[in-house]
């Protein structure tokens, strides 16, 4: 089988969470597995893509309306990833800086016609270029979710029409919905399939496609059964749909999160020396900020954002802190800047108990993983979670709120104390959040039962191989059905 990943995001080219981390690896391991996988994303102006040299295979024009914009996609030339890696090179849209946003946080206004544009890109890629053409497309997120719609119901490109899709959804808080009124920038298409664009009077293209794609996936069982009860609207549409929906667990790169051999970390895992490689790695990040290396550190990574639960962390902190618990935090991520503003304040009048670094730094995110204690996830919405793996692999205890995929990969200590790989709470609730802390502070003055459950969670198969066999049987059926109906 052939396989076409198209995602935003690709790591280590193009990363802003799970969405990059997720499509860096599954491609590699599902070659590894003998399923012929490759990766397209738009080719940013960061840092990674501009060192590479990259062969033109294919140049075209895009019309968003009366707009034409030449465009080239093009393959990395040395294949390093263990998948080829091909960017769509639309300059005048995506030659950025960021992602999603500039290096200010501000998001960029023309987010509408920078998806169209690369969707279009790659369908008129495929179109023009037999070698090129899969036999399975995969699609991930809304920034992808009109393509399953395009290939049935735009003339130009139903020549692809039978080729199977598969929507993966790493994020259903996220549906790039955006008003009629732009509909004029759109290829034209029957007005009898209007509907499959529309939920709630926009055009959706995370609903669209749930509607339209063969087959659609999310990232953890735990999270599918969400989002039939919360999806910011959505919940009649994965109802309806549930027949061909089906959660698939992210899984892990443990080539890249391995702390015996780890570039980013100072001090690597040697043989049982558990104790000694957590204690090294965290006076190296004592040497950087102001913490207490007797204390147990907890560690937040990631987006400073609601889903992610960030606005409890300054409540929490200040809780423990009354309650005279001796604990040190740290904050690694960006996001809203109101809680930029709150962190400075808290690193300033809170010396030795919490400091911040308010970037994106995947070395310290690595350094932070191998030296801390506990890793705090108070999400509100987590579809599956890779922090709390990557932890478990460098022996740092999740405490995490169970949902999604947390609670499917953290078994909780106290429900569980044999088997458990972490501290839970249920409801989005300070108090209970404060309980799960007290619960991990306790754990750690019993430094042999700590030695216990790190051992245990850093022994936990996060691996991909599991979750490769899923889409690999998901891909086969699908090729099956298609062959069925030529």
């Amino acid at each position: 089988m052939k396989i076409l990943q198209i995602s935003a995001e690709c790591y280590p080219a193009a990363k802003s969470g799970g969405l990059g981390d997720v499509v860096g690896s599954l491609p590699k391991y599902l070659n590894q597995a003998g399923t012929d996988t490759s990766v397209i994303i738009p080719k940013y102006g960061l840092k990674w893509i501009k060192s590479k040299k990259w062969k033109v295979v294919h140049k075209g024009v895009i019309k968003l309306h009366q707009e034409y914009t030449p465009f080239t996609i093009e393959l990395l030339q040395k294949e390093e990833l263990g998948f080829p890696l091909y960017v769509a090179n639309i300059p005048e849209r995506f030659d950025r800086t960021g992602i999603y946003a500039d290096q200010g946080g501000h998001y960029f206004q023309d987010g509408v016609e920078r998806w169209l544009s690369f969707q279009l890109a790659v369908l008129d890629w495929l179109i023009n270029d037999k070698d090129a053409i899969p036999d399975v497309l995969h699609c991930h997120d809304h920034h992808t979710g009109l393509i399953p719609f395009f290939m049935q119901n735009v003339e130009a490109y139903k020549s692809l029409a039978k080729i199977p899709t598969v929507y993966t959804i790493h994020n259903g808080q996220y549906h790039g919905a955006y008003s009629w009124e732009k509909l004029y920038l759109l290829p034209h298409f029957p007005e009898a399939k209007r509907g499959l664009l529309d939920w709630s009077n926009s055009i959706n293209p995370l609903a669209t496609g749930v509607k339209t794609a063969w087959r659609v996936t999310t990232v953890s069982e735990g999270y599918m059964e969400e989002l039939r009860h919360q999806s910011v609207g959505l919940e009649p549409l994965f109802g309806h749909e549930r027949f061909k929906c089906k959660g698939i667990i992210n899984g892990i790169d443990n080539q890249v999160w391995d702390p015996a051999t780890d570039p980013r970390i100072t001090f690597h895992l040697k043989g049982k020396g558990i104790s000694k490689y957590k204690t090294e790695n965290k006076k190296e990040i004592a040497k950087q900020f102001n913490i207490d290396v007797k204390k147990p550190l907890f560690t937040f990574i990631g987006r400073l954002v609601y889903e992610k639960g960030a606005d409890m962390i300054p409540d929490l902190v200040k809780r423990v802190q009354q309650n005279g618990l001796d604990a040190n935090f740290f904050v690694l991520g960006t996001g809203e800047p109101y809680l930029h503003d709150m962190f400075r304040k808290m690193s300033k009048e809170m010396f030795n108990f919490f400091d911040t670094s308010l970037e994106y730094n995947e070395t310290l995110a690595h350094q932070l993983y191998a030296g801390s204690d506990f890793l705090l996830m108070p999400s509100r919405v987590e579809p599956c979670g890779l922090n709390q793996m990557y932890s478990c692999r460098y022996g740092t205890i999740p405490v995490v709120r169970a949902v999604g995929g947390l609670k499917d990969t953290i078994p909780d200590l106290i429900e569980k104390p044999a088997s458990g790989r972490g501290f839970r709470f249920y409801d989005f609730d300070l108090d209970e959040a404060f309980m799960a802390v007290y619960n991990a502070i306790e754990l750690y003055k019993n430094k042999k039962e700590l030695t216990a459950v790190r051992t245990r969670i850093m022994n936990t198969d996060f691996s991909w191989e599991n979750s490769v066999k899923l889409y690999k049987e998901m891909y086969g059926e699908l090729v099956e059905a298609s062959e069925v109906g030529k």
